[in-house]
């Protein structure tokens, strides 16, 4: 293996941006290019990568010409050029627009026609139901039926309340009062009131309505996958987040993590991806159902997760199978994440604090003993002064974000702590 076969290049600089570096520079010693439009606190002051910035490199008639012109710039014989998005909108320009770049990316990315057929959460239920995968009962909400939609509710309150895309762009940089990546109602009034301010911007997506599975944080459930470039599914790991992020901007994302192992849902979500045909990194979260016993699928992202280090802390290594794969062309079986350790994003007394399911506390507390333990932003090699001083402050404001913004969703008494804010 030679370090100077290939060239990573990173497309975004959040937490997921950060956690594909750190690995490169684990596995390879290597600085990666990192393209993007700003640094983002997870990449601040960062000596990992070698940092382009773009003005507007997330709009679509920038992008193409952009990321073309830094891959002719860089293309070399016996050189490949590997790149990975860290977000949705990424990942959908690359397939979108991958035409422009083909033979100067050595990865491949989902068709444009194949995203489209999974890149927003009710087209992924259609493949849900055609390939046997469970999902909660579910409204289509088109933008004029947000008031009207709950007519056709056939499941009770508390519901939940999603767009069909948190992730892409429209919904990013939208803007109204209470505004969340997802929203948790035990009354129609307090449903219409989010409404009425959601309709005062210019957000024209779909809303998607469901019934409230039961259960807190910990009955969520994350797979991370790697399929190779003929679609077969090389690598997969199960996580268990035992606590997510309440802050309005990011309430829903994952907090901490154990990993886990479940064969009978590693085999079923493999047949999927590969009967679907899907190529390149995917992200799948879930939710275990109590009441059926059955995991009911919530969305799939194309690209790892903002938490995906918790694979790393079970002992694999994602960005490594891609490499191998496509740049030394090797060809395994199939691994699966057996392992179990702990990733968060958070510090030890919220987890003391906010996980109080008593196994679970104790699990945590052992494996903080065992020290398999790993968190995404703090790896000791790129901790200089600037660095850690704007990481400590990020990393440690989750102290405040909770003690200001949790509530309890196991209960479902969410109508008021959650209620919009002024």
């Amino acid at each position: 293996m030679n370090r100077n076969d290939f060239i990573p290049i990173i497309l975004g600089s959040d937490e997921n941006a950060y956690g594909n570096v750190r690995l490169i520079h684990e596995t390879y010693r290597i600085k990666p290019l990192l393209l993007c439009t700003r640094l983002l606190i997870p990449t601040m002051y960062s000596s990992l990568f070698d940092l382009i910035q773009i003005d507007q490199f997330d709009h679509e008639d920038v992008f193409p010409g952009a990321l073309l012109h830094i891959l002719k710039k860089h293309a070399a014989p016996n050189k490949k050029l590997i790149v990975i998005p860290c977000s949705d909108y990424y990942a959908g320009l690359l397939s979108r627009h991958y035409g422009q770049f083909e033979g100067l990316i050595a990865n491949h990315f989902l068709s444009e026609s194949l995203l489209n057929t999974l890149d927003t959460k009710d087209k992924f239920y259609e493949l849900c139901e055609r390939f046997g995968l469970d999902y909660p009962k579910t409204i289509i909400c088109e933008p004029h039926e947000r008031e009207s939609a709950l007519e056709r509710m056939d499941f009770q309150f508390p519901i939940v309340v999603k767009p069909e895309n948190s992730n892409a762009y429209e919904y990013l940089h939208c803007d109204f009062e209470g505004k969340r990546k997802v929203f948790f109602f035990n009354n129609r009034e307090n449903y219409l009131t989010m409404i009425r301010n959601m309709n005062t911007s210019d957000y024209n997506g779909k809303l998607i309505i469901q019934e409230f599975i039961p259960g807190g944080d910990s009955a969520m459930r994350v797979i991370n996958s790697y399929s190779d470039d003929q679609g077969n599914v090389k690598m997969m790991c199960l996580g268990q987040p035992v606590l997510e992020e309440y802050a309005p901007k990011t309430l829903g994302n994952y907090a901490a993590i154990i990993s886990r192992s479940d064969m009978d849902i590693y085999r079923k979500v493999k047949a999927f991806l590969e009967n679907i045909g899907y190529v390149g990194f995917s992200n799948i979260d879930m939710k275990f159902d109590s009441r059926t016993g059955k995991y009911m699928m919530f969305e799939i992202n194309p690209r790892l997760g903002r938490s995906s280090l918790f694979v790393r802390a079970a002992g694999l290594n994602m960005v490594e199978a891609l490499i191998n794969q496509v740049v030394y062309g090797k060809v395994n079986d199939c691994v699966y994440g057996q392992a179990t350790s702990l990733w968060s994003n958070v510090p030890r007394v919220v987890l003391q604090r906010y996980v109080t399911d008593p196994a679970l506390s104790n699990e945590i507390d052992q494996l903080y003993r065992q020290k398999k333990v790993i968190r995404s932003l703090w790896y000791k090699k790129d901790l200089n002064m600037k660095r850690l001083i704007r990481v400590s402050r990020y990393f440690f404001g989750h102290i405040t974000n909770y003690r200001r913004h949790y509530f309890d969703k196991e209960q479902a008494s969410f109508a008021e702590p959650q209620g919009l804010e002024g």
